[in-house]
């Protein structure tokens, strides 16, 4: 298991590297073709100044280079004959067969992860340039999640062989994780530094599971947020934007799929699909929870408003730094919580789920109070995004 710790600790440098110069360089340009979060340009964007918004764009260039790079060299490695290493290593090809051959198996999955990426970050830059409306983004977002169930093959089965109830699960699930993402990124450097913990907690888990591929894919992920969290922490330089948060959403859903739902051998324990509602535990809390608001104060769940944890732990008293850095900190608890998912039995499970639920409601009686009526005034020095 240890031998591919050289391999996933690569992906995450690659991917934290090359965002250190794309950032700077997306920020300027998003200047440059007018891509700014305008303050008050809608009735939930209240922050300070104009800023740019291409950071999904950062994102993307961060991760997609070291993607087809490494992919680039598992192609080319075993049809070298002559490459000295080759022959220093006294291996019949640079990498071992275990990763070429296992490339070769999800290569057709993993072109088609690129090609939706992308898509998602496209939608997100035309919205964030254009302001579309919540119809026609939605439909974009339902067909980046068909594509990559239908022509990915990414089918959450959840103990269900049948694909006319699989089908909607998987696209669903996708569908889901990217609002609750683009919901959850209402502060600077909140969502993509939540973003950067869950992909950490996913390598892990794809680590112990012997997943090398979105161990990889998933550390590559979290070096880009890590680089990307740099210019986007209060006070932020840079937004993600909706571009940003589709595809932190969205690798969120495909490889939280991947590391148990679609995992045979790990789905088939049971107790450990249950490891992405614990290291998505607060993004999905929080996105539920301002949708049951908004549908009680009777208005569209897709409207934002400042009934986010984070808006409520700053009514409580708290600075948006703090309100950030005490979030962040939920999410590596209930992380730590998925861990002990891969090896436990039924008793280890009902103890953390009551763990769990005991803080989400500890939450929730906290805040109750803290909930924001329509009528009241709205906040004037944060952003959000969704």
């Amino acid at each position: 298991m240890n031998r591919y710790l050289w391999l996933y600790a690569a992906a995450f440098a690659a991917s934290f590297v090359i965002s250190l110069p794309v950032v700077p360089l997306c920020r300027v340009l998003a200047r440059r073709t007018g891509i700014m979060d305008v303050p008050k340009s809608e009735g939930h964007k209240l922050h300070g100044k104009a800023t740019p918004l291409l950071g999904g764009v950062a994102i993307l260039i961060a991760w997609l280079v070291p993607i087809l790079a490494g992919s680039l060299a598992l192609i080319v490695a075993p049809h070298i004959s002559d490459f000295p290493l080759k022959q220093a290593m006294k291996e019949p090809t640079i990498f071992p067969e275990e990763l070429t051959g296992g490339f070769r198996n999800i290569s057709t999955e993993l072109a088609m992860i690129c090609v939706c990426a992308v898509a998602a970050v496209v939608l997100g830059v035309i919205d964030d340039k254009h302001a579309m409306r919540a119809s026609f983004k939605f439909a974009g977002q339902f067909l980046i999640a068909f594509a990559m169930v239908f022509f990915g093959g990414l089918h959450i089965t959840v103990f269900i062989s049948s694909p006319f109830l699989t089908v909607p699960i998987s696209v669903f699930w996708i569908v889901f994780i990217m609002n609750a993402m683009n919901f959850f990124d209402n502060m600077d450097g909140l969502s993509v530094g939540t973003a950067a913990i869950a992909f950490l907690f996913f390598t892990v888990a794809a680590w112990f599971n012997g997943q090398f591929f979105v161990a990889a894919l998933s550390a590559c992920s979290a070096g880009a947020c890590c680089g990307f969290w740099l210019f986007n922490k209060a006070p932020a330089s840079i937004f993600m934007g909706d571009a940003g948060s589709h595809l932190v959403g969205f690798l969120l859903a495909v490889v939280s799929a991947r590391v148990t739902y679609y995992n045979p051998g790990v789905a088939a324990g049971k107790y450990a699909i249950l490891i992405p509602f614990f290291i998505l535990a607060v993004p999905i809390f929080d996105a539920f929870a301002v949708v049951l608001i908004r549908l009680h104060n009777h208005k569209p769940f897709y409207v934002g408003d400042h009934n986010h944890i984070s808006h409520r732990f700053v009514r409580m008293g708290l600075t948006r730094p703090q309100s950030v850095r005490i979030i962040h900190l939920l999410s590596i608890v209930a992380g730590l919580g998925a861990i002990p998912l891969l090896w436990g039995d039924a008793r280890t499970c009902f103890v953390l789920l009551a763990q769990g639920a005991v803080i989400l409601l500890i939450l929730t009686l906290l805040q109750f109070q803290t909930i924001q009526k329509p009528t009241e005034p709205q906040e004037t020095t944060h952003h959000e995004q969704s």
